[in-house]
């Protein structure tokens, strides 16, 4: 039962770290939007393709606001929703199988 919970565990801080590290990827997608980066820069190709399948989704339900587009930060506020309750049940229920 001890390897079934650490191995729980590990896949929440793991899931922790993921959600965590595209929160970052979130937000220098952002932040390239707002300058006029080169598009045949890796790193910009690399956070385009990382975000907009996920942004898209979004801008479908939620279209830009007069120009503002605040899928970046809907999407960073479902991350976070994530964080919140899916890697603490994950805990949980590690710590209740121990």
């Amino acid at each position: 039962m001890f390897m079934l919970s650490n191995f729980i565990l590990a896949i929440a801080k793991l899931l922790n770290f993921a959600l965590s590290a595209y929160i970052w990827i979130v937000i220098g997608r952002a932040v390239i939007s707002w300058v006029n980066a080169d598009p045949y820069n890796a790193i910009v190709r690399f956070l385009v393709q990382a975000t907009e399948p996920l942004l898209m989704r979004i801008r479908r339900v939620i279209p830009p606001m007069g120009g503002l587009d605040l899928s970046p930060v809907i999407l960073i506020l479902a991350i976070v929703f994530l964080q919140s309750f899916l890697v603490p049940t994950l805990q949980q229920i590690a710590m209740s199988i121990r």
